[in-house]
């Protein structure tokens, strides 16, 4: 059985100008940098045999925090990006109200199909491991929104740096 630490990127710049970021490259604040140190404190005891991040700058950072007593390298999977929001990506949030979606947002199908991929990967590549993921909130909700056979509208909604564990 692999077993999965799923966890949120720490809070951004963008987070809290409420900017929607997508895939966009997303940097940590100060808050952001201790929340991935609050998560570093805690599972600094855990045996974690792998260590996988969003290739997105922001989720990266907080990965690399988290894995630094760890002594492992930090990989990067494109399949753990954020929802591409098309046009809406650099939007302020609340201005977004009432709006029609443009047609480049990335559908719920295809993100699904998406985390399918990283689950999947995951189980063919670390066979009865630990590992922990550095994601983001939409992608993460697709994630065990496969897991658990769930509509993504069930699953809660993740904090900043906030880990959830997965038995796969």
């Amino acid at each position: 059985m692999t077993t999965l630490y799923l966890v949120r990127h720490g809070e951004t710049v963008d987070n809290v100008r409420q900017i929607l970021q997508g895939q966009r490259p997303g940097e940590l604040n100060d808050t952001g940098v201790r929340q991935a140190q609050a998560v570093c404190d805690k599972m600094r005891e855990v045996a974690i045999d792998a260590f996988i991040a969003s290739d997105l700058a922001r989720s990266y950072a907080t990965c690399e925090i988290i894995a630094k007593p760890h002594h492992k390298e930090v990989r990067t999977s494109s399949l753990l990006r954020e929802r591409d929001w098309g046009d809406f990506t650099g939007a302020f949030i609340p201005d977004l109200k009432g709006k029609t979606w443009p047609a480049n947002v990335e559908t719920l199908d295809a993100i699904k199909a998406r985390a399918q991929r990283f689950l999947d990967k995951l189980k063919s590549d670390y066979p009865n491991q630990t590992v922990l993921a550095v994601g983001h909130g939409i992608i993460n909700k697709a994630i065990q929104s496969v897991f658990y056979g769930k509509p993504m509208t069930e699953i809660q909604k993740m904090a900043n740096a906030e880990v959830r564990v997965l038995k796969l």
